[in-house]
């Protein structure tokens, strides 16, 4: 309430799935891209437009089917009042303003349909994105004692292969040093080189494997990190445990600023892309840099350069 009194809307979002009564009903009742539905039938007291009544509890809705896109949007809610005869009986509110013809201005507005888009692509992505981590759980339950698996990672809409992922794990199990190295190959199809999609594909994989951002090397399209013995049973296990709440993994934001070309630096922080820092590092440049201690591989590298 809060936030409506605010005009704060985007605190709300996604609105499909604000935990209120009437909300929750009117998914259930009228499911996302199926015809079967479970409402109480249209509301007589609104001749103008046709509305779905919702019913829970004491609260009352009006749902209307946008004829062109097939939403089912909720329009019009209330509280049933006084037997019907309250003045702010939720029926009689309804059937006053459609009488004095002020039903059209419940339909959604333009900026509703746009909200209504980027919830919709929101949704698509968060999905290809839980689905794209549990591959790599499957993937790393296979190469856990070592050896190597392929993943095949299909578009978020569209019947086709987004990229071939290739995943390898090598022990190395010496007197003085034991260690796991991952390398990660992702060949994204040509036509998506590039594209923000495929950095969120990138970005996805490599912290379902291990999380801080800059613990990953990068030479063209493989990345290589070292985690210690055991690290990838226990990520394959936490994995689980998120896939069975549907919940992303959270990456690791870094530990030093680094050094790198100032060129689409502002265009890529916007957009929440990686750039190259002078220590060969790749980062996210999303953190307040002056507030971190200085990459000293990147202090030796610059060193280096003719000033």
């Amino acid at each position: 309430m809060r936030s409506l009194a605010n005009a704060r809307i985007a605190d709300l979002h996604p609105l499909s799935e604000l935990p209120h009564p009437l909300v929750q009903k009117a998914a259930e009742a009228l499911p996302h891209g199926s015809d079967i539905t479970n409402v109480e039938g249209p509301i007589s007291g609104c001749t103008n437009l046709q509305l779905l009544e919702i019913k829970t509890g004491q609260w009352r809705g009006g749902v209307w089917l946008d004829p062109d896109s097939g939403v089912h949007w909720l329009v019009v809610a209330g509280l049933a009042k006084g037997g019907h005869l309250d003045w702010d009986d939720f029926y009689e509110r309804v059937r006053r303003q459609d009488s004095a013809g002020l039903a059209a201005s419940w339909l959604p507005q333009a900026e509703d349909v746009l909200l209504l888009k980027q919830e919709t692509a929101a949704r698509i992505v968060t999905g290809w994105e839980l689905a794209i981590q549990d591959q790599v759980r499957a993937a790393l339950s296979t190469v856990g004692g070592g050896g190597t698996t392929h993943v095949t990672v299909r578009h978020p809409v569209r019947e086709e292969t987004f990229a071939e992922i290739t995943i390898a794990l090598t022990q190395v199990r010496e007197a003085d040093y034991e260690a796991d190295e991952v390398d990660v190959d992702i060949a994204t199809c040509r036509s998506y080189e590039g594209s923000n999609l495929s950095w969120q594909l990138a970005l996805r994989v490599l912290i379902s494997i291990s999380p801080p951002e800059q613990g990953w090397d990068r030479f063209r399209n493989t990345f290589s990190t070292i985690v210690e013995p055991g690290h990838v049973p226990e990520r394959t296990s936490l994995l689980s445990t998120l896939a069975e709440e549907g919940i992303l993994v959270q990456s690791e934001p870094g530990r030093h600023s680094h050094y790198t070309h100032r060129k689409h630096l502002a265009g890529r922080t916007i957009e929440g892309r990686a750039v190259r820092g002078l220590c060969g590092a790749y980062f996210v440049p999303h953190q307040d840099h002056l507030a971190l201690p200085a990459c000293p591989h990147c202090d030796e590298a610059w060193a280096k350069l003719p000033q």
